[in-house]
């Protein structure tokens, strides 16, 4: 965005009533104004080339050419402009927005459903929308978790040097927002089957979403991926994704000697979210100790900074997301400038860091192809 000008938003959505509430919604931000609108595809990439909007907001289910096929041209085109895929609460609309958010979409709202009237539609996307825009285009807003951006100085942006880590670790956690699910799909897939941890993941999004990133994971992953269950022994060869609108935490096991357990709460809404990373980070200090090692992904607000904090009381291991590879440096920015990262690391080699940190476990380290690029 050009300093001192608004953000420029291209509208992109086949439904005239959708493409009229979305103007609304973002024409009630003096930051903002609508560069055009689009009612497909094959229209949106025209007026790219032609109104070089900062942001794309864009429907999944579209005629002509939909959502993700659109964002896999824009991608071959060379446009690197943040997209936020709107999509319903279907099925079949989380499966294609998990997919476009893989393939380098930066985040998606859900289109209003339910509503008594269209000042509440507005009011609900707003509250969603907004702070999505201003995070992914730069606008400084108050943090929160899932819905802004951490605005850090650029003296607090400066990293802190790396400190050695001594413990050893049985369980990895990690925590991840907006541009999870892509950052997920690069780090996940180069854990081998024999990797010797747990893996215990807060990604925030609603629960149909949940599943499907589960789903679309394990087919690509050596280790089993699926959402929690209440009360499933926690064993090294599986990840497990906290299910949509449940906190997911970990409960020593019943007895010596037994696995720790999976626990499901909807508790209270922790940094406006639930899951939240606080609550499995927390747990996870609580049962393992020293035996955590943390990482903090991309994503907006704080979420996960205080059980950063509880997981190095304890003795344990946290590593943060750089800010280049990390589509918003919320979380893992707030980790880092409160001085509680160990390292912070390019999403490209943090499986390799976690390996090494892993393989004190066993008596050969494991071995990584390293993805680079």
């Amino acid at each position: 965005m050009t300093s001192g000008l608004r953000t420029r938003i291209l509208i992109v959505d086949d439904s005239a009533v959708m493409r009229s509430l979305l103007r609304a919604v973002v024409c009630a931000d003096a930051g903002l104004e609508v560069a055009g609108t689009a009612a497909d595809g094959e229209s949106a990439l025209s007026a790219i080339e032609t109104q070089h909007p900062d942001l794309v907001l864009l429907d999944v289910e579209m005629p002509v050419m939909d959502g993700l096929d659109t964002l896999r041209k824009m991608s071959a085109r060379g446009h690197r402009i943040p997209v936020i895929m709107c999509s319903s609460l279907t099925q079949r609309g989380a499966k294609v927005t998990i997919e476009a958010l893989a393939c380098g979409a930066s985040d998606y709202v859900a289109k209003p459903a339910g509503q008594s009237s269209r000042e509440e539609a507005m009011r609900t996307l707003s509250l969603d929308l907004l702070p999505k825009i201003h995070a992914l285009t730069g606008l400084p807003q108050a943090a929160s978790c899932g819905t802004a951006r951490t605005f850090l100085p650029a003296a607090m942006a400066l990293l802190p040097k790396a400190t050695p880590i001594s413990s050893i670790p049985t369980v990895l956690v990690i925590g991840v927002s907006t541009g999870g699910p892509a950052a997920l799909d690069i780090l996940l897939p180069n854990l081998p089957a024999n990797f010797p941890l747990p893996v215990l993941i807060v990604q925030h999004m609603p629960e149909l979403f949940t599943k499907m990133l589960a789903e679309r994971l394990n087919g690509r992953c050596p280790l089993q991926v699926r959402e929690g269950v209440e009360g499933e022994p926690v064993r090294a060869g599986s990840i497990y994704i906290a299910k949509g609108n449940w906190h997911l935490e970990v409960q020593a096991g019943a007895r010596l000697g037994l696995p720790a357990t999976l626990h499901l709460s909807q508790g209270a809404l922790e940094n406006h979210c639930r899951p939240a990373v606080d609550a499995l980070f927390r747990s996870a200090a609580a049962v393992y100790g020293s035996g955590v090692l943390a990482v903090v992904l991309t994503g907006m607000g704080t979420d996960g900074m205080i059980g950063a904090r509880l997981i190095r009381e304890h003795g344990g291991s946290v590593l943060a997301q750089d800010q280049a590879s990390s589509t918003v440096w919320g979380m893992p920015g707030a980790v880092t400038t409160a001085g509680l990262a160990h390292k912070v690391i390019p999403l490209n080699f943090m499986a390799s860091e976690i390996l090494r940190l892993a393989s004190r476990t066993h008596a050969e380290p494991l071995e990584l192809r390293e993805r680079v690029g």
